[in-house]
């Protein structure tokens, strides 16, 4: 993959109207009647940008996708409570209004898309965790203007690169997540680069079941069976010992949910479903990591969410900020288990984007980053 234009080889940029594509779709929660933004780690991370644009005179407009109102105006996707929380951060940015409010943000139109940088003298792309969907925002104005990655998006990149050309060895990535079918994709690519690749979250049942272990009610994927036998034939693919979980029919999901939970071993009985990495996984999988020299991290080991079911994830996150290796942490489940355990400055490298991660990991390019090196202003 070629280098990724830059937009300092614009200099001065007084008078001119830069356009930034970001991603600010953050958690948003009702305080007191106002929804307000609860994590505004995306917002944060674009600062540097804005204020280094600000400072070469431009005129600077971000604008983002948030939540899914499927191409209709709908008021709780309205981008009001994001647009509140940059005005208290950067209040000489303006913000537009939700992408996705337009049919043709998602079924990448042209017209859309061009109407979006009327008025505008460049382009930039500071959303690496967008960049791996061919939408107009992220795909018509490499087309019309010149057009060039921001810093995130190109350590993003430059990070994901390294770490799966050259990484200190052992390398040791740590995949999980709810659904066997959305990471198998990585977990393929990631056999053939780590030393070892840690399989944990509701994605590992299937991959027990070819173990020939019972795993009662728990997540399982008949259809993609096969591919899970083909991985753990390689060797180095690390799948949980045990696991830990609840009774059928018990709630879970968050910290007002009761209910014991059951260490159940190797085998799930039926009537029980499993919703964490047990004690023996716990030791095993931390014995690896501290191992490692460098450390990959896209997904929880369970649960997380409910404090009974997050030990997994939690020795994992402690497990990584402890060790000495490079660390690379990419998801947004994994990024919000590190900062609910106040670990995320212990690691080396945070990313903005999940799919888009993997699918760097997996595929070696994005439709974003091929629309900037192709466009035709560079």
């Amino acid at each position: 993959m070629s280098l990724l234009p830059s937009y300092l080889r614009w200099g001065n940029l007084v008078g001119k109207r830069v356009l930034v594509r970001v991603d600010f779709n953050t958690p948003v929660l009702d305080v007191d009647g106002v929804l307000t933004v609860t994590d505004d780690f995306r917002i944060r991370s674009t600062l540097p940008l804005f204020e280094e644009l600000l400072g070469l005179g431009a005129t600077v407009v971000a604008c983002t996708h948030f939540g899914r109102p499927k191409g209709q105006v709908v008021a709780k996707y309205s981008v009001e409570p994001v647009r509140r929380r940059l005005a208290q951060l950067c209040p000489e940015v303006e913000l537009m209004e939700n992408l996705r409010f337009n049919p043709g943000e998602e079924s990448n139109d042209p017209a859309f898309g061009a109407s979006l940088v009327e008025g505008f003298d460049y382009y930039i792309n500071e959303a690496f965790s967008a960049s791996h969907r061919e939408h107009a925002s992220i795909m018509i104005p490499p087309t019309l203007l010149p057009s060039a990655a921001g810093p995130n998006l190109q350590r993003e990149v430059t990070t994901i690169r390294a770490l799966l050309t050259s990484p200190a060895r052992p390398f040791v990535a740590i995949v999980g997540g709810a659904k066997v079918a959305d990471k198998l994709g990585i977990v393929r690519v990631l056999s053939e680069k780590a030393d070892t690749v840690i399989v944990g979250g509701g994605m590992a049942f299937t991959f027990e079941v070819d173990q020939g272990r019972s795993i009662g009610s728990s997540l399982f994927d008949e259809s993609h069976l096969d591919e899970c036998a083909s991985l753990l034939a390689g060797a180095n693919v690390l799948i949980p010992a045990d696991s830990r979980g609840l009774a059928d029919g018990q709630p879970f999901g968050d910290a007002s949910c009761r209910g014991d939970v059951i260490d159940f071993g190797a085998n799930i009985p039926d009537g029980f479903v499993g919703l964490d990495i047990g004690p023996k996984a716990i030791d095993e999988f931390c014995e690896v990591i501290a191992k490692a020299r460098t450390i990959l991290w896209n997904g929880p080991m369970g649960v997380f969410e409910d404090p009974r079911l997050s030990a997994g994830t939690e020795a994992v996150a402690r497990a990584v900020a402890s060790s000495d290796a490079v660390s690379v942490i990419g998801g947004g489940d994994s990024v919000s288990a590190l900062q609910s355990y106040g670990l995320e400055d212990q690691v080396s490298f945070v990313s903005t984007g999940g799919g888009a991660s993997l699918e760097l990991v997996e595929l070696g390019d994005l439709p974003g980053l091929r629309a900037l090196r192709e466009s035709p202003f560079n």
